[in-house]
C-alpha cells in the first residue's frame, strides 16, 4: 500500500525554486512576460487567429526602419512569452518610445504576412518597463 502525502506549500515553493535553478534565463523571462500579459487581460500571441481584432501586451525585441521606394515603414517585433508578432507602422521612420526592450500593448486586426503574424498601424500604449 502506498501512502500519498498531501501537497503542501513547501512542495510548490521547492518546485518553483528548483525551476529557477534549472530553467534558462530566456525561459524565465518568457514565463514572466506571460504572467504580465495575463494580468493585463491581453491575449497570447500563440492564441490569436488571423483576421481577429487582438490586444497583445509584450516587449519589443527589435525595431527597424525599412526604407521603401513608395512608403517607408517602421517594423518592430513584439514578444509576449508565448510567441512573437510583427507590428508595422506604415509611413513612419521613427516613433518616440518605440525601441527595443520597451513594454507595449498593441490593438489591431491580426494578419499574416509571409507566414508570420502581423498587425499594421496598431493602436498602442507604452507600458512601464518591467525588469
Amino acid at each position: 500500500m502506498t501512502d500519498t502525502l498531501p501537497r503542501t506549500h513547501e512542495d510548490t515553493g521547492l518546485k518553483r525554486l528548483l525551476r529557477r535553478f534549472t530553467a534558462s534565463d530566456r525561459e524565465l523571462d518568457a514565463e514572466a512576460l506571460q504572467q504580465v500579459s495575463a494580468r493585463s487581460g491581453a491575449e497570447k500571441v500563440c492564441d490569436c487567429p488571423r483576421g481577429k481584432f487582438a490586444t497583445v501586451t509584450g516587449r519589443l525585441t527589435s525595431v527597424r526602419y525599412t526604407p521603401r521606394t513608395n512608403q517607408p515603414t517602421l517594423e518592430a517585433e513584439l514578444f509576449d512569452g508565448s510567441g512573437s508578432m510583427t507590428i508595422i507602422f506604415i509611413g513612419r521612420r521613427r516613433i518616440a518610445g518605440i525601441e527595443p526592450g520597451r513594454s507595449l500593448t498593441v490593438e489591431g486586426r491580426l494578419a499574416l504576412r509571409d507566414g508570420r503574424k502581423v498587425i499594421f498601424n496598431p493602436a498602442y500604449t507604452l507600458e512601464p518597463t518591467t525588469p
